[in-house]
Formats: C-alpha cells, sequence, structure tokens
C-alpha cells in the first residue's frame, strides 16, 4: 500500500481553519489528524470536541485523532459522537490499557496507542493484537515544530517485527519532526503512515509538500 500520510491540523491557521480544512481536501493527504491535549498530560492545550465536530462537517477524509490527556476512557464515546474514526490514546496515560482499547472498538471507532520517546515497544505485547494502529512519537509530545528523534527509526523497527511476530494487522504511523529526509528513512524502517505539521503548513506550497511525502 501508499504511504499514508496525515497533515497535523495543530499546524494550521487557527484563524483560518476552513481553509486549510479544504487544503487537505483537496490534497493527496489520506486523513486528518488531529491532537488533543489537556494541559496536564502534556504542558499545553488545544482542541475539543466542538473543533472536531467541525471538521466532521467538512471532512472528506479519516480523522485520525491522537489524545494526549489523562483519564481518556471518561471520553471515548464523546469522540465517537464527534466524528472521530481513529482514537488513538496514550499508553502512559492508560492504567486498564486493554479496557480502553476494548472501549474504543465498542464505541465504534479503530484504535491506536502511543508510545513516548522513552517507552519501549516491548510494553505493548499483551495487546497488539488488537490494535489497528501503533503511534511512534519522534518528539516529545506537546507541541509541534519539534527537532526529529532518531531513535524512532529503531522503535519502528522493533514494532514492525512485534506485529509480524503477533499477527497484528496493526499499522505504523509516526508523529514529529516528519519530514521527506526524515520520512524516507522511516517508511524504510515500516512506518505506513506519517503525521506532519509545520513541515506542511509552512511550506510555499502545502499541497505539493504533502505529494513529496506521498511518493516516499
Amino acid at each position: 500500500m501508499s504511504i499514508i500520510i496525515a497533515p497535523s491540523i495543530l499546524s494550521c491557521d487557527f484563524g483560518n481553519l476552513e481553509r486549510d480544512f479544504e487544503l487537505i481536501n483537496q490534497s493527496e493527504a489520506d486523513w486528518f489528524h488531529v491532537d488533543v491535549m489537556d494541559g496536564v498530560f502534556v504542558p499545553n492545550i488545544s482542541f475539543g470536541f466542538p473543533i472536531i465536530s467541525a471538521l466532521k462537517k467538512v471532512a472528506k477524509k479519516t480523522i485520525d485523532c491522537h489524545i494526549m490527556i489523562v483519564n481518556p476512557d471518561q471520553y471515548v464515546a464523546d469522540f465517537a459522537k464527534a466524528g472521530v474514526d481513529i482514537l488513538t490514546v496514550h499508553y502512559e496515560a492508560c492504567t486498564h490499557l486493554h479496557r480502553t482499547i476494548g472501549a474504543i472498538h465498542e464505541a465504534g471507532m479503530k484504535a491506536g496507542v502511543a508510545l513516548n520517546p522513552h517507552t519501549p515497544v516491548s510494553v505493548l505485547e499483551n495487546v497488539i493484537a488488537d490494535l489497528d494502529l501503533v503511534l511512534i512519537m519522534s518528539v516529545n509530545p506537546g507541541f509541534g515544530g519539534q527537532k526529529f528523534i532518531h531513535q524512532a527509526i529503531e522503535k519502528v523497527k522493533q514494532t514492525k517485527e512485534l506485529i509480524a511476530k503477533s499477527g497484528s494487522k496493526a499499522i505504523i504511523e509516526v508523529d514529529g519532526g516528519v519530514n521527506t529526509e526524515t520520512g524516507k528513512l522511516l517508511v524504510e524502517a515500516g512506518a505506513q503512515a506519517l503525521v506532519a505539521g509545520s513541515f506542511v503548513f509552512n511550506s510555499a506550497d502545502p499541497k505539493a509538500t504533502i505529494s513529496s511525502l506521498k511518493q516516499l
């Protein structure tokens, strides 16, 4: 399959969200990547349900939601109601991860688990068969535009091995510091979906930038 490109709307122009949503609709991108932060699990606050619901009304592509919040279980139904297609929670935020994954599926969404840079892939051994997606963080979560952590490449390889060993159908997504250079290395390592924010929206031609990532 060709690489999935998921532009992060955290890097959109907040004064022109509808314009940038439509730009993604018209581009070769596959997903809208939505980062939800609560200012507790990570040191930043971002979108809430009204923005996701507004996006759902205009989005012509999959809504891939990455939640960096404490107590994610209490909001699973709300994310489903807002129109999220893929809901990714953090391993580090879930005391009962297996139950959380089950709740996401029961709500009608695909389930993903994100790993912070310091968290080893091995923690997913007992849930990998239940996952639709593993999100490898190649920066510390909370802010866009950070420097790529190269250890993420090795973690992608480890995740690919774990998926193959378990027979899981989960795909590997990477978020943080993605550009054409790091993206190429990640795809070669086994990544199937790339999140790109500032690299896309700070470029002179976002559509062309998305196209360049799509060709990796």
